[in-house]
């Protein structure tokens, strides 16, 4: 794994929580690299609006109350309107990767529920799947780049974990409305249920956000000792 991908892992996955400050000497002992890797990768995930500058070295974002309303807001306008885009530009191959990605989301989410034997990382990434394959259905070569930057706040938060059963099988149940109006080309119901979908998983980082930051609170003042 390179430095990139590394941080930026350790980001999404809370080893790096908000507000921790990281400097290049820091990481380049850590991860047994040059610095100039290093550099590299902390400037490409400031860009992405994953670390904030400092004098020194950066810091994880925090993301407070305000911030997670007007992402999810932005990510509601792409993801509605590459859902609309997708239902007029779909082609037979883009319903076949719609339709086994929300297969295998369907799988995940039995065996995670029956037998424990997946994991909820493993139901995220085959959920981004499902959206991966609507945004490449949409034929807007631009939508990716701006959608993959709006992202960040769910994958922080990770509302997934506070879905009970009821909730994931909501899930599960709106892609399926997803992708019938693509798949019959309504564009407007496309847009509808993916708004749907996605503010349903803001609600759940609005419900938990407080215990999150608290615990990483928590976790900074203890990392921060050691940079």
């Amino acid at each position: 794994m390179n430095a990139y991908d590394y941080i930026k892992t350790a980001i999404l996955h809370g080893e790096f929580p908000p507000k921790m400050r990281l400097t290049e000497e820091y990481l380049a002992e850590k991860l047994k690299l040059s610095r100039t890797p290093i550099r590299e990768a902390l400037r490409k995930l400031e860009a992405e609006g994953l670390t904030v500058a400092m004098k020194r070295g950066v810091r994880v974002r925090h993301f407070t109350k305000l911030d997670v309303q007007q992402i999810y807001e932005l990510r509601t306008l792409l993801e509605g309107y590459a859902a609309s885009q997708a239902a007029i530009h779909r082609t037979a191959r883009d319903i076949e990767e719609m339709e086994s990605a929300n297969l295998l989301y369907d799988q995940a989410i039995t065996n995670y529920l029956s037998s424990g034997q997946i994991t909820i990382e493993e139901i995220l990434e085959i959920n981004h799947q499902f959206h991966d394959a609507v945004i490449k259905a949409s034929k807007n070569h631009h939508i990716h780049s701006h959608i993959s930057k709006v992202v960040v706040i769910p994958l922080i938060f990770r509302s997934f974990y506070w879905f009970n059963e009821g909730q994931l099988r909501h899930s599960l149940e709106v892609h399926k409305t997803i992708l019938q109006a693509i798949t019959e080309q309504d564009a407007e119901r496309a847009r509808a249920a993916m708004h749907e979908h996605i503010y349903h998983g803001r609600d759940q980082v609005f419900m938990h956000i407080d215990v999150i930051n608290d615990h990483y609170s928590a976790e900074t003042d203890h990392n921060n000792r050691t940079p």
